[in-house]
């Protein structure tokens, strides 16, 4: 997802992917964009968040609202059919970055492109019901749960725009890496500990996430498991708690949002004798690859199961 910048974004970002749903199509497709296989594939019905969608031809004019969704889709081939994205929408290079706000969605603005397909995360503004009024398809894809959110997500979007051979491909070739990624970690974090940090008011991440879910298979201990509280999967924590902890790692997820790094994690009054800081176990992630849920997640698992393997040899 976007990089959340407010305590209120955060609590947004916290309650979509606690009622993230896994989602998958009803019918296959098959092929490049444009090929007879591709039309033949449609009319095609997508079991999609916001219920049944009916795609009745090849979508030539897709509106990206969010940018997970943009990221997927320009990783299965279906590049060309997009014609806009939300602002936040900046990977990869050539996305057609609009300033299209998928916070407060402007449906009049999202028809000028005479979208005949809108991809978005989050129904707000009654998106859904507005984009019903003017008869454009539309597919909801709310924030992953697991991972295998993530792969039906990919596949779903193959089977709305025609890619269903490439975005099964792609799926793939994710399960291989992610697969290669825990392996090459093995038993290594057995025994370790992290903090996974969302902002500089230590707000976190339990297993019971999808972030949780994702570094659960390098089999560390995630120190906010202990503090998520009645139901909450995103417990803000106290300095106090975490440093009592003191986690292996620490994995910032805040370096653009709230321009933390390891020398100013250093600085906060009673972490400098942390393990994590002593020993180089600060880790610097990219707020936008650590937020989103598409295709670069395997970079994110790469460079925490490397830190991993770092802490290890060390």
């Amino acid at each position: 997802m976007y990089r959340i910048r407010s305590l209120g974004g955060l609590f947004l970002l916290a309650l979509s992917l606690l009622l993230a749903a896994c989602a998958s199509s009803s019918s296959t497709a098959s092929a490049a964009g444009g090929s007879p296989s591709v039309a033949a594939a449609f009319p095609v019905t997508i079991d999609a968040a916001n219920g049944s969608v009916t795609i009745e031809s090849a979508p030539e004019k897709i509106v990206s609202i969010s940018p997970t969704a943009t990221e997927m889709l320009f990783a299965i081939g279906a590049s060309d059919q997009v014609v806009a994205a939300d602002s936040y929408s900046d990977y990869p290079a050539d996305a057609p970055t609009t300033d299209l706000s998928a916070y407060e969605p402007n449906v009049e603005a999202i028809a000028s492109y005479d979208a005949d397909l809108v991809v978005y995360s989050d129904d707000l503004g009654d998106l859904q019901k507005s984009l019903d009024k003017l008869h454009i398809p539309a597919v909801q894809q709310p924030a992953a749960a697991t991972i295998d959110d993530v792969y039906a997500q990919i596949e779903q979007l193959g089977q709305a725009t025609g890619h269903a051979a490439e975005a099964q491909a792609q799926v793939d070739d994710l399960q291989a890496e992610v697969a290669a990624v825990a392996a090459s970690v093995g038993d290594e974090g057995s025994g370790m500990s992290y903090y996974y940090e969302l902002d500089d008011t230590y707000y976190s991440v339990t297993s019971d996430t999808f972030i949780g879910n994702l570094l659960g298979l390098l089999g560390m201990k995630n120190i906010a498991d202990e503090a998520k509280g009645a139901s909450s999967g995103y417990p803000q924590l106290s300095a106090e708690y975490i440093v009592a902890a003191d986690p292996d790692l620490i994995l910032l997820a805040d370096t653009k949002c709230c321009d933390q790094d390891a020398a100013s994690v250093a600085k906060r009054p009673g972490w400098a004798d942390l393990q994590a800081v002593q020993q180089d176990g600060v880790v610097e992630l990219d707020d936008d690859i650590a937020s989103r849920w598409g295709p670069r997640i395997v970079q994110l698992l790469q460079e925490v199961g490397d830190a991993v393997q770092e802490q290890a040899a060390g």
